[in-house]
């Protein structure tokens, strides 16, 4: 199964995010920062690690650098509500994809099965 890493510091986004993914077929950790995420991936195998941009203590883009040194095959993606940011990050860490808030669950779901090569996504609308 697939174990994805969740660091989103809002608690309903964190949820809604969490159980969507799940019922999609995905083993889902989830932390409200970054800092509380590199732990888990020191002691943890992770296949993608999905991160907000902008949360207190550790921004997205240092949570993936620094999980990048720690776990160089895990893959990211970064939601963020900030398009200006999105740059940032794209310079930051080129092979991470990147989803605009808002965005439907069911595009979250096909990005995620996209990068691992699956097509689960067509149970949620």
């Amino acid at each position: 199964m697939i174990r994805i890493l969740l660091a989103e510091d809002d608690t309903a986004m964190r949820q809604y995010l969490e159980r969507a993914l799940e019922r999609a077929g995905y083993s889902v950790t989830s932390v409200d920062r970054g800092t509380a995420a590199l732990p888990l991936i020191e002691q943890e195998r992770f296949d993608l690690l999905l991160t907000d941009i902008v949360m207190p203590e550790m921004d997205g883009i240092e949570l993936a650098q620094r999980a990048g040194a720690i776990a160089p095959d895990m893959r990211v993606m970064f939601i963020t509500g900030f398009a200006a940011v999105t740059l940032k990050a794209g310079k930051a860490v080129p092979q991470a994809k990147v989803l605009s808030k808002p965005f439907h669950l069911r595009d979250l779901v096909l990005e995620v099965d996209r990068l691992f090569d699956i097509g689960s996504a067509s149970g949620l609308n």
